[in-house]
């Protein structure tokens, strides 16, 4: 459904609901269809900005949010190692939005581990827009009632508006000499990452590792032997991607840490001495966009929300993204010279869809009793 068929689409519903309950054979039944027939006439104005046409342009006449405050607040929920485009992003949509309706944005932001800013946002946390980790978690908010069904149809490819790959970051000098995937199972190297259940960069690292048996043609059992020996390596599981990286970098521990190619590349910008491999065989980390329905309409700012998903998609905001070291979902951006240098090629990118969707994935290897846990039950005996 069109953002702006959904008013619309609500007066027709509200309509349906009351004329069924009046007849016209009484006084009382005529006046409350007229009164009916009013409201729908003031409400199909509304939609179409007064003017009659069908055009997409929103202006602030044509908006609750634009002509009824000065001020709107917009609540962004998001995973935490995309703090830092955001922060470079939100400026100059604000600019932007002030220019062009005279109306000042400001912003509240939340960021953490995905699988726990899900269930935030499911508990009460009333985020206007989400950017998740991965899609999955977006369908929970999806299936809690709070977005609607198609979300990733009203915004391009799919939903996605940020991406990357999985890395391996090893000590200065690489005294374990881990350069694939492979070498992560060796006896005597200890591996740092973060707990699936509550990260979603974990989910991705997980299925960095099974999606490297997999193409290169092993089948789930060896794929099970393999991630088993490599979660027998992990000394300590964190939260998220954040406390992963500190734990590694501030605390020494592990000989090797996955992470995100983007997080390796803003560590760089910051100065940090950083070596990595971009193994041949990856994943193609996707991260989705969603404005959360039931809270935009709850607060008026579904204008503001729908156009801020809109404005990151847009190749100013896509180069941000590139800046602090996230693969572009721009095409045209991703093969001009100057992205397509910044980042390594990789020979065999796996999908999700490779593995039949994100519900096939969570229920095969991160619900309760899916291979996740019997890994980790195996791990403790």
């Amino acid at each position: 459904m069109n953002f702006w068929q959904r008013p619309l689409k609500r007066s027709q519903l509200i309509t349906e609901r009351i004329t069924h309950r009046f007849r016209l054979n009484s006084l009382k039944g005529f006046v409350s269809l007229f009164l009916v027939g009013t409201v729908l006439s003031v409400a199909l104005a509304a939609c179409s900005g007064g003017n009659g046409g069908n055009s997409s342009t929103e202006t602030p006449a044509a908006s609750p949010a634009a002509a009824n405050k000065q001020n709107v607040e917009l609540t962004l929920v998001s995973f935490a190692v995309t703090k830092a485009a955001h922060e470079a992003i939100i400026p100059k949509f604000i600019d932007k939005w002030k220019q062009e309706h005279n109306q000042t944005i400001t912003f509240k932001q939340s960021y953490g581990g995905s699988g726990s800013q899900t269930r935030a946002v499911i508990d009460g946390l009333e985020a206007d827009v989400v950017h998740l980790a991965l899609a999955g978690d977006t369908q929970k908010i999806e299936k809690a009632g709070l977005i609607q069904p198609g979300w990733e149809k009203e915004v391009p490819n799919d939903g996605i508006v940020s991406k990357s790959v999985a890395a391996l970051i090893t000590r200065p000098g690489n005294p374990k000499g881990i350069k694939t995937w492979t070498d992560l199972q060796k006896d005597g190297v200890k591996l740092i990452t973060a707990d699936p259940k509550t990260s979603g960069i974990a989910k991705w690292n997980f299925l960095a590792l099974w999606n490297s048996v997999i193409k290169t043609g092993g089948d789930d059992t060896k794929a099970t032997a393999f991630v088993t020996k490599v979660y027998n390596n992990v000394p300590i599981l964190t939260k998220d991607a954040r406390e992963a990286t500190d734990t590694f970098a501030k605390q020494g521990q592990g000989d090797a840490l996955i992470n995100y190619e983007n997080e390796i590349i803003l560590a760089q910008q910051k100065g940090q001495k950083v070596e990595y491999v971009i193994p041949d065989v990856n994943i193609s980390i996707d991260n989705p966009i969603a404005v959360v329905d039931k809270n935009v309409d709850k607060h008026g700012t579904r204008e503001v929300a729908e156009a801020f998903v809109k404005f990151l998609y847009t190749p100013e905001a896509q180069q941000e993204f590139v800046k602090l070291g996230f693969r572009t979902v721009d095409e045209t951006l991703a093969q001009s010279k100057e992205v397509a240098d910044k980042f390594p090629k990789v020979k065999t990118l796996g999908t999700v869809k490779d593995f039949g969707g994100w519900d096939a994935i969570d229920k095969k290897f991160f619900a309760d009793g899916g291979v996740f846990d019997k890994i980790q039950a195996q791990k403790k005996r």
